[in-house]
């Protein structure tokens, strides 16, 4: 909506109501990840026409509306506002219509036990239908009774049965609940053993355990057999009784080793502030532990927990998707977990998840998708140096070095561009030459030919220094004087044009400065000693003596580009690519270089 639509906009309330409504909106406009604006905004809508009701007007139950959906589109794991908007609907709309608000926000937030509970009492309250309910709190369990808080739904769901009289669905919702490991565990066992006394012994095992529980019995006894019904009925329930005891001893045993993760997680809800680093290292050592338990069902449930704290952490995103991608026939699965990661919670402005998803669809052949990721990216944050060379690196793999080469050649080319964004990618150019091509030459022609045009990057001058360091020194012994001295007049040369051309900090250029004395030092020819003097002096000696010191103590930077060199530099690119392929017959590297 246009700021000049939204002038003339009628929200359904006062003057004064629209006035508020329209500023705070044009307020999120410019900053949507305001939580508290979203609250105001939230507040104000519901305070149209003197508190929202049926009665209130279609344009303010509709602005309502659209607030409750923007803001769940946005931190769609708030299920306290979920069940505002379900209310709301239920007074507006009636049943049907909060039923599917409950139904989104379930959806949502799948592993909320306060929302699934919530959404039965809802249901439990305005259906008389046992069937529709109870299917519903099916799905409620199935979705978070792994929860390790989970005891209020399934107390919600046994008070329920308790109500219809149905003794065998308690019986069998207790028969469950017991291998569960949570908080309130022993309550439940009692409930099922004094339960079980009654029971039919067909509802105490399946039919396989109970044949299993005969056999072991007549292999005990050999007059087993020879028992009355009644003897041998005791017999079975004190052997299931026996059962069912080691099955509460091994959930007890459970539940204590989560105890001491679960009493540390102070926040289980998601929230928009961060969490204290205690926090993070809690559920690190949690994911780590219930991995190693081996129950892909409880480490599935514990990440999705995890998820809603840990919502805005790219960490447990990309650690869930490798655990996931680590269980067979799950791609579509890790599919999943990206996209809920790029699409909802971690913004674009963090790229290192999307450029993950990436790879994990060029691993699977999807090389077309794995591109359209990495434009995705781009088409936000047009100057990410880590999304260029990471596209660039796709199209070297799935193409050759010239595709690579035509990604830096489209960024270069665009004007919005930092100046100091192309150094760093004229960088990666020179290294992709380098260390695909093989063509130390033509890597060095970057670099020297593109110096008047970055040379105030710090990032420019370190890869190039890198470069040069890098290169190898022939060490037979006829050839090792004149190589070292070349290679020393080539490191060299980097160190004078930087500190003769750039504008870089005083401190940046001493610590470049310190690596070319190391290298002289190690790998210096017979007179490279004169020259360590002679930096050494320069760079690290008192005023009197020194380079800045010869310059009246201002240091040894140099002006800044002027706007015509700037612009040279920018149209200097179009001749540079048009004439790459062509051969250079002095340093074997760009016709446009020479």
């Amino acid at each position: 909506m246009s700021d000049t639509t939204m002038a003339d906009y009628n929200y359904g309330g006062t003057d004064e109501e629209n006035a508020e409504i329209r500023t705070t909106s044009l307020e999120l406009d410019a900053d949507r990840d305001n939580f508290e604006l979203w609250e105001k905004l939230l507040y104000a809508c519901e305070a149209l026409d003197g508190g929202l009701n049926r009665n209130s007007s279609p344009q303010a139950i509709e602005t309502m509306r659209n607030t409750y959906d923007r803001m769940l589109v946005k931190f769609p794991l708030l299920f306290g506002y979920w069940k505002k908007y379900a209310d709301f609907e239920f007074n507006i709309s009636g049943p049907e219509a909060a039923e599917m608000v409950y139904e989104r926000g379930c959806a949502s937030i799948t592993n909320s036990v306060d929302l699934w509970m919530q959404y039965c009492t809802f249901k439990l309250e305005t259906t008389h239908e046992p069937q529709p309910v109870r299917e519903l709190f099916e799905r409620a369990v199935e979705h978070v009774g792994l929860d390790f808080l989970a005891h209020p739904l399934w107390d919600k769901y046994l008070e329920y049965e308790d109500r219809l009289e149905a003794t065998e669905n308690i019986f069998a919702i207790l028969k469950r609940i017991i291998q569960i490991p949570m908080h309130q565990y022993a309550r439940y066992y009692e409930r099922y053993r004094q339960l079980a006394q009654t029971r039919p012994i067909a509802e105490l095992a399946s039919e396989e355990s109970l044949a299993r529980v005969r056999a072991e019995l007549q292999s005990e006894d050999s007059h087993f057999s020879s028992k009355t019904e009644p003897e041998i009925e005791a017999a079975i329930r004190a052997k299931m009784d026996v059962v069912s005891y080691e099955t509460f001893t091994k959930t007890q045993e459970e539940t204590n080793k989560r105890w001491a993760f679960e009493s540390e997680i102070k926040r289980p809800y998601f929230h928009v502030t961060m969490l204290d680093h205690s926090q993070l290292v809690n559920w690190r050592k949690y994911l780590d532990f219930e991995e190693a338990s081996g129950d892909s069902a409880r480490v599935v449930f514990l990440y999705e927990r995890c998820l809603v704290t840990c919502a805005y952490y790219d960490e447990f995103w990309l650690r869930y998707a490798r655990w996931m991608s680590a269980q067979p026939g799950k791609d579509e699965d890790v599919r999943i977990i990206f996209l809920r990661a790029a699409t909802v919670f971690v913004p674009v402005s963090r790229p290192a998840i999307r450029l993950q998803f990436a790879y994990f669809e060029e691993s699977r052949g999807r090389v077309d998708i794995a591109r359209a990721i990495h434009e995705a990216v781009l088409d936000t944050l047009p100057s990410s140096v880590e999304t260029i060379v990471s596209l660039a690196s796709l199209e070297r793999r799935q193409v050759g070095l010239e595709a690579a080469i035509e990604v830096f050649k489209k960024k270069l080319d665009e004007p919005e561009i930092d100046l100091f964004v192309k150094a760093v990618l004229v960088a990666e150019w020179a290294y992709l030459l380098w260390k695909v091509k093989g063509s130390v030459g033509d890597a060095r022609t970057v670099f020297a030919k593109n110096v008047e045009y970055y040379a105030d990057s710090r990032q420019f001058w370190w890869k190039w220094l890198e470069f040069e360091l890098a290169q190898p020194v022939p060490v037979e012994a006829e050839a090792e004087a004149e190589a070292g001295a070349q290679a020393s007049d080539r490191v060299g040369n980097v160190i004078t044009e930087m500190r003769a051309r750039s504008r870089l900090s005083s401190g940046v250029k001493r610590e470049m400065c310190e690596a070319y004395l190391v290298y002289l030092q190690q790998r210096g020819g017979k007179d490279s000693m004169k020259k360590y003097i002679e930096i050494d002096r320069e760079v690290f000696g008192p005023a009197s003596v020194s380079f800045a010191g010869k310059l009246g103590q201002k240091g040894d930077d140099v002006p800044s580009l002027d706007a015509e060199t700037q612009q040279k530099a920018e149209g200097r690119y179009q001749s540079f690519y048009e004439s790459y392929a062509e051969p250079d017959p002095v340093a074997q590297g760009p016709a446009s270089f020479n």
